[in-house]
């Protein structure tokens, strides 16, 4: 069942919010307001009740540092529950970039994220989880 609502925005926000509509490409305001929804709800119950989740850790490192790829692979080894698979690219001759693919609470793929973040020689992280909703 589809349900309707009206929402009241000033005219300067709602010409942001169509700019970004457009930037992304939704065909319609709905759909772009839905999926701000669902990510809020996702991100609060990530928050909140620790749900099982799947996502990615994108790590950048530069390799020269002393023991940096050892660390990483005793880290993923540390956790072969929650890490479903990992792809190595060589960035240049220095850098490497390491995709992560996890599944598991919400929380222990957040530690593996942090503890990731905090290693000597790691330049950047991203991490990105969603949760399958029923």
């Amino acid at each position: 069942m589809i349900q309707r609502f009206g929402v009241s925005i000033d005219d300067a926000l709602l010409k942001k919010f169509d700019n970004y509509i457009e930037r992304k490409g939704y065909i319609t305001r709905s759909e772009a307001i839905r999926d701000l929804i669902r990510e809020a709800l996702i991100n609060e119950s990530l928050e909140m009740e620790n749900p099982d989740v799947f996502g990615t850790i994108t790590v950048i490192y530069d390799h020269e540092v002393r023991g940096i790829t050892e660390r990483i692979t005793h880290l993923q080894h540390s956790f072969v529950k929650e890490i479903r698979a990992a792809i190595h690219v060589h960035v240049d001759e220095k850098n490497c970039l390491e995709v992560v693919i996890v599944h598991g609470k919400a929380k222990i793929i957040k530690e593996i994220a942090d503890r990731l973040m905090s290693m000597r020689g790691v330049k950047n992280v991203k991490f990105q989880v969603t949760k399958v909703e029923p």
